[in-house]
């Protein structure tokens, strides 16, 4: 493949996904070299002049051009658009699907007789990505060269932390990287939540939560001791933190959190039928 900084890189969509990817993409490597398009065109310069890329005109117009190219529209309208653009494709193309629930095999299948020769890889992204903290899972198709796992990798990497998966897998990447920033963000308004009923005003509340559940997520990625060390350091003996612990132990916290999570990968998995 040719060097990160040469590569051609299209993306079909511009939505809240494929924008967050391909603006920290654009910071990262050369803007110039990217090319997007959007059902909406208006809405695909306006991203484009923001960014510093260039907007084309249609979905063939940026597959002419990419070496690597994004596929970030939503599941329901991938086989149209595959279908769409198939013969435009050229065989030395990494086409990237970041559809929820779309398998490698339904790409392959939307792709008729060219499925079997273009290389595929899967991903699932998550919202931080718009922030440069995006958690991402990576399955490349067994037709797919390391050197172009790798090349995928990196490019995402531009976003925040990325990690090859078994295709397996990925339904439960989506149902905890790619669905978690919600759950997260229900616990911080609830922290936020009982900050202002202890009097904190509503904009500190915020504040004071966010930035503990930053400052935690920081710590069990960064410190080295377990997850149970790090919570077992927070809680001195016969000391308030133990008592919030228990608190949120009787009502099921953990419990609460796996099932929110179950349920959104057996969505997943529903998806993937369709």
């Amino acid at each position: 493949m040719k060097k990160l900084n040469e590569l051609q890189i299209g993306c079909i969509g511009c939505g809240m996904m494929g924008g967050a990817l391909m603006e920290g993409i654009a910071r990262k490597f050369v803007p110039g070299n990217i090319f997007v398009t959007d059902a909406d065109i208006s809405k695909a310069e306006a991203f484009a002049s923001r960014v510093g890329v260039h907007a084309l005109a249609s979905n063939k117009d940026v597959v002419l051009k990419a070496d690597v190219l994004f596929l970030a529209v939503k599941p329901m309208y991938v086989k149209s658009v595959l279908s769409e653009i198939r013969g435009a494709l050229k065989e030395n193309t990494l086409l990237i699907s970041m559809a929820a629930g779309v398998t490698l095999d339904t790409l392959k299948s939307a792709l008729g007789d060219e499925g079997a020769k273009i290389h595929i890889v899967r991903i699932m992204p998550n919202l931080p990505a718009t922030v440069g903290e995006a958690m991402i899972g990576i399955s490349p198709a067994e037709n797919v060269l390391s050197e172009e796992a790798d090349c995928a990798k990196s490019l995402l990497e531009a976003t925040g932390k990325a990690e090859i998966v078994s295709e397996k897998l990925m339904d439960g990447v989506t149902a905890v990287s790619g669905s978690g920033p919600a759950y997260a963000f229900l616990f911080i308004e609830a922290l936020a939540d009982a900050a202002v009923r202890f009097g904190i005003p509503r904009k500190q509340a915020y504040i004071y939560a966010a930035q503990t559940l930053r400052g935690a997520a920081t710590m069990a990625l960064e410190d080295g001791r377990s997850i149970s060390e790090l919570k077992d350091a927070v809680c001195s003996p016969a000391g308030t933190t133990i008592e919030g612990v228990i608190a949120l132990e009787k009502n099921g916290f953990r419990n609460a959190v796996i099932e929110a999570a179950t349920a959104a990968f057996e969505k997943s998995v529903e998806l993937g039928k369709k």
